[in-house]
């Protein structure tokens, strides 16, 4: 494979760039002296030339230089993720352009919680979070509506907390808006938004609205008060903030208003534990959390789905949100995003609205492979023509349809190839930050031309986080300026993260008929993106317990151990579970069989510790090194990584 156009953009696993990277760095460097010369350089400065020889600055300055150094000594045995040997998690070398301008910017310091404390970087954070909507084919042209907008956050676990805030914020603004409407016994707007008017309107209607909807409501009912009413919208805006869940918190909001019953949120079992947090940390309470089955190919089941929607709709228990994953942690898979999507238009028109979240902390940025650079979407056939067996039509169809969800999670500082932490947040419909903030909401309404820069340069009123640095959005927005969001230019990365993956499948397959009268190599499911796991079990055995400590045993020469010096190892790969409660029996049977392993003791509660196990040990391994082809050493890394791979299953046999 030709890594040719990779060159420019990476330091390199023998920092090959080093004079690049120096150079630019050393140059930006001091251009920031010379900014700070130029701040009213009247003025005399703080630190004198003499101060710089006495013995305390000099004692003080020796202890600076020693403690760094101890450090970097220390920083020595850090994992090298930058190494094309690492194929362990979801790290890898940084994408140079970010990485420069990420410790540039920290040089200026500025707090993305607003514009006065930074001038720079507040947009260029809303700037990054338009080119992800974009990649994700949201709108983003505030003359449509919905127009899109994101921001940055720092990793994924947040930003899948803010799609919670901003669906539970959205899902009860109706019921205060009614409740307003009632205590102070206003007119009502005309709508077409509710079957009935907002009087007449049950609660159960009230929260089965679309984010679209809520918004429009809101919109109509407060325009049509502050014509009516414009003496006492400060009264009516104090009422509806009173009404409010976020105000008067769930246990008392759910006494005054009984109808409303608590909502689920349904998530796959492969779901990030993320969610089961999020459901503590607001207030949910893990018990409202449904965890879906997943089918063999690791991916949400659909029909199961179907079952508890059907489920719900028959006897009036909300839901809040549906979360479908693009890019599981533990397997890579991707669910089918345009069936939930069909799902939720389904049931929309029963009566029974929920709103969807794709949690794309990997997988987001595969979208690019299918973006055009004038943001169209180019056909299934055209991608397929570009590798092996990458992208099913599964996948193709639930990549491209992102645009059509409610919110999407990514991580720049996984596929992004940025620094940690750095993930996103973006949002369909801008407007839901009219939920999120005790302004009056009526004041932004009467410039729309500037309506978004009021808005959104105040970052901290509308997002979870408060002080944040700019210098992660300065990575992002010039990594994605150097190459854009499509499939000819930072899509091009992301494909050769896909070819490899196809390359490093097609080996496992050489490796599984080479060792076949010595043992069983079995991919579990076949790999959806760039994120492999096999299972080994040597022939003959049928005891899973013994096959999990065989494969628990290899990956004792791979894994991260203290007092090895990680630069010491081979290679450095990880390991995940496929677990028992997550697949249903049938699933369970297959693996069993294509392990040649006795199935009844593949157990969801183990009673003997010798014989039954819960789980399957799976090797996994994160095809992300740009550099795992490279063959400067003879073979690349991915074939010497079979053969390592083998001469220890070989080892382990003795």
């Amino acid at each position: 494979m030709n890594l040719e156009f990779l060159a420019p953009y990476f330091i390199g696993p023998y920092g090959e760039n080093n004079d690049v990277f120096e150079k630019i760095l050393t140059e930006l460097l001091r251009d920031h002296i010379y900014w700070r010369r130029n701040i009213h350089p009247e003025d005399l400065p703080a630190i004198s030339t003499f101060a710089s020889q006495s013995p305390d600055y000099q004692n003080a300055i020796a202890k600076t230089r020693s403690e760094l150094h101890k450090l970097t000594a220390d920083l020595k045995q850090s994992v090298p993720f930058f190494s094309p040997r690492y194929i362990g998690h979801m790290c890898s070398d940084l994408f140079m352009p970010g990485l420069i301008a990420q410790m540039v910017t920290t040089l200026y310091n500025p707090n993305n919680v607003s514009f006065e404390a930074a001038t720079v970087t507040v947009n260029l954070e809303l700037e990054v979070g338009k080119q992800f909507a974009t990649m994700f084919g949201f709108n983003t042209d505030p003359e449509q509506y919905p127009c899109a907008w994101g921001h940055l956050t720092s990793g994924g676990t947040v930003a899948n907390y803010e799609s919670l805030w901003n669906f539970r914020a959205a899902k009860y603004y109706p019921v205060a808006l009614a409740e307003t409407m009632n205590s102070l016994e206003l007119d009502v707007p005309n709508s077409d938004i509710l079957p009935e008017d907002l009087k007449q309107a049950s609660a159960w209607q009230l929260i089965n609205l679309s984010i679209d909807q809520v918004l429009k409501l809101r919109q109509e009912t407060l325009s049509f008060w502050a014509e009516q009413y414009p003496d006492k919208m400060d009264e009516i805006e104090e009422h509806i903030e009173n009404q409010r869940i976020e105000y008067q918190g769930m246990g008392l909001f759910y006494a005054n208003h009984w109808k409303c019953k608590q909502p689920l949120v349904l998530a796959p079992a492969s779901a990030h534990y993320s969610w089961e947090k999020a459901m503590k940390v607001m207030g949910f309470g893990a018990a409202q959390l449904v965890k879906l089955p997943i089918k063999s190919n690791m991916r949400l089941d659909t029909e199961a789905l179907d079952n508890i929607l059907a489920n719900a709709c028959a006897k009036k228990i909300p839901i809040l949100s549906c979360v479908a994953i693009m890019g599981t942690t533990e397997f890579g898979t991707i669910d089918p995003i345009h069936e939930v999507i069909q799902l939720r238009d389904k049931y929309r028109e029963k009566g029974l609205d929920f709103y969807v979240h794709v949690d794309a902390a990997w997988g987001g940025y595969l979208s690019s492979l299918f973006r055009d650079e004038d943001g169209s979407t180019i056909s299934h056939r055209e991608a397929l023509s570009m590798y092996q067996y990458f992208p099913s039509e599964e996948v193709y169809n639930s990549i491209t349809s992102v645009g059509k969800v409610d919110s999407v999670t990514i991580d720049p500082h996984k596929l992004g190839y940025l620094p940690f932490g750095a993930g996103g947040f973006i949002a369909k419909n801008r407007e839901i930050t009219k939920l999120l903030t005790q302004k009056a909401p009526y004041v932004f309404e009467e410039d729309k031309k500037n309506e978004a820069t009021v808005q959104f340069d105040k970052l901290g009123q509308y997002i979870l986080e408060g002080s944040k640095p700019g210098s992660m959005a300065a990575a992002s927005y010039v990594t994605n300026k150097v190459l854009p969001l499509d499939y000819k230019n930072f899509g091009r990365l992301i494909k050769q993260t896909i070819k490899t993956a196809e390359y490093f499948f097609d080996k496992i397959h050489q490796l599984k008929e080479k060792l076949s009268d010595k043992v069983n190599i079995c991919l579990p499911y076949t790999p959806d993106t760039n994120l492999i796991c096999i299972a080994i079990n040597p022939i003959g055995n049928r005891s899973i317990t013994y096959m999990n400590e065989f494969s628990n045993g290899l990956y004792n020469h791979l894994k991260i151990q203290k007092g090895i010096a990680p630069k010491n190892q081979r290679f450095i790969g990880s390991n995940t579970y496929l677990l028992r409660s997550n697949v249903s029996d049938k699933h369970a049977s297959q693996l069993c069989e294509m392990l040649n392993l006795d199935a009844t003791n593949f157990v969801k509660h183990i009673h003997n510790d010798a014989t039954e196990s819960d789980k399957v040990f799976l090797l996994r391994h994160t095809i992300m090194n740009p550099w795992l082809t490279d063959t400067s050493n003879g073979d690349d890394y991915i074939t010497m990584y079979c053969d390592y791979l083998e001469s220890l299953i070989l080892k382990q046999l003795r």
